[in-house]
């Protein structure tokens, strides 16, 4: 069947590339004299019927924006079969025939779902500050939040050197210690605490005693949210040390922001791609960055856990400390 119609929508989490990647699926698709739909609020858009017809006016100044001009959140209806088929109706209704999901790996399983179960072509544009996607190095957004967070722990580096104290800086990742390790790295802070390892602070706090007998008086301790409270764990640090330790969350700051050039780049090109995809009748799987290039990699293997190479980040790190 010959793609004359497609929709593009933004599910889960936002991410800063977001709309370049709009941006791109909806002026490559009206180069290819394709008919294009916005839909709201992600999968609640579909099912609630809150579509508009784009052209390429309707992208205009955003290519520098964070977030989504469509919207997006949780959807917890599109679960259920009556949500799905409400959402199928609402394609059937406006002669939709596919759909570019940008979004992480929950919005993955979800499209995977629907595929499966209405043939609807499906293709997603991989965007995840937390780059948990699996199969795929690198998603949109993924360097904008490093990037918000690293400048962040820069900051704080300037007041734990000048007070001489601890700091344990909260940076999101509940399931993947992606962005703590990276930033933990290039930041040059003292350790890191990820879900995918296991730590005792009894052996953190043996560190920071050390470190404060030879006269190391300042620490940043990077963590991620999936692996505790950073409130929680500078209470503990200053009970058993007696060093005055200070916790900040970072929290949704890392989502948010103008997107970096290397988001903007992927963002733009998974577009084009994911238009390509459909018109070549792809279908039922994810784009994303690999080793430098676009690789296509099946939902089902997208919304697999993803196994984070932590050994070689956490070992540098110490070795660099």
């Amino acid at each position: 069947m010959a793609i004359k119609k497609i929709a593009v929508l933004t599910t889960g989490g936002d991410a800063p590339g977001m709309n370049p990647a709009i941006r791109s699926v909806v002026r490559y698709a009206v180069h290819h004299k394709l008919e294009i739909m916005g839909v709201f609020r992600g999968w609640w858009g579909l099912i609630n019927e809150e579509l508009k017809n784009f052209d390429s006016r309707s992208v205009s100044g955003i290519i520098n924006q964070g977030g989504t001009i469509l919207k997006t959140g949780r959807c917890p209806e599109f679960k259920t079969l009556e949500g799905q088929e409400r959402a199928y109706a609402t394609i059937k209704k406006f002669n939709i025939d596919g759909l570019v999901i940008i979004g992480g790996n929950g919005s993955f399983a979800a499209a995977h779902s629907f595929y499966e179960k209405y043939q609807v072509p499906c293709v997603g544009i991989a965007a995840s500050i937390d780059n948990d996607v699996n199969g795929i190095d690198y998603t949109i957004g993924t360097d904008t939040a490093v990037n918000t967070a690293l400048d962040a722990i820069d900051k704080i580096r300037d007041t734990a050197t000048s007070m001489e104290r601890i700091f344990v800086v909260e940076v999101m990742g509940r399931e993947s210690g992606f962005i703590a390790l990276t930033v933990a790295l290039g930041g040059g802070c003292e350790d890191v605490l990820i879900p995918e390892k296991a730590f005792d602070l009894e052996v953190v706090c043996h560190d920071l005693v050390h470190g404060n007998l030879i006269g190391k008086m300042s620490w940043i301790i990077v963590l991620a949210e999936g692996a505790g409270k950073a409130a929680e764990i500078a209470n503990k640090i200053t009970e058993i040390t007696g060093l005055e330790t200070r916790a900040v969350v970072l929290g949704y700051v890392q989502r948010g922001g103008r997107p970096t050039s290397l988001s903007r780049d992927l963002a733009l090109n998974l577009g084009k791609a994911a238009v390509d995809c459909l018109i070549a009748g792809k279908t039922d799987i994810a784009l994303g960055m690999t080793q430098g290039k676009i690789v296509e990699v099946s939902f089902a293997q997208a919304i697999k856990k993803k196994n984070l190479n932590y050994e070689e980040f956490y070992r540098l790190i110490k070795i660099l400390t």
